[in-house]
């Protein structure tokens, strides 16, 4: 990948020593869903996880165990022993991964717009009355949070 990797915060008191670094990159799919059952359970060894991820498609224990371990180096998550086995934790937050890979996201194909992406989404996807107004409601609230002028309400 050309040019700087994107970057996020890591859960802070979460570093088992000093020198790590606060931040890491965005997890790949692989990582991301192991990162979701983690955030799930809170912590597992890597039965535990393939035993949460029975629902989904199955998983394979070395490959688990690999990607946990180039996770371990991206400091997405850290380990901690009980007994013989593993017990994984995750290190960044679910918040933090969603916020940055929405920039990556806006930046790489929206050329940063936000209403670019709402567009594309409002276009292209089906969005049923329901949940459009959803958006709306959201925006109106936010830009009240904000104290910023208010659209007129189209009820």
């Amino acid at each position: 990948m050309a040019g700087r990797p994107r970057r996020i915060a890591v859960i802070p008191g979460q570093a088992e020593d000093s020198t790590l670094s606060r931040k890491t990159t965005i997890p790949t799919a692989a990582e991301f869903r192991l990162l979701d059952i983690l955030w799930r359970l809170e912590e597992g060894t890597i039965d535990e996880l393939l035993r949460a991820s029975a629902d989904d498609r199955p998983l394979n224990y070395k490959t688990v165990q690999t990607v946990l371990r180039i996770m371990e180096n991206k400091k997405f998550v850290s380990h901690s022993l009980r007994g013989r086995a593993f017990v994984y934790r995750p290190r960044v937050r679910r918040d933090e991964v969603s916020r940055t890979s929405l920039r990556s996201l806006l930046k790489r194909y929206f050329r940063n717009s936000p209403s670019e992406l709402l567009v594309n989404l409002l276009e292209d996807e089906r969005i049923d009355t329901k949940e459009l107004q959803e958006i709306e409601d959201l925006v109106r609230n936010y830009r009240k949070a904000k104290g910023l002028t208010a659209l007129p309400t189209s009820r």
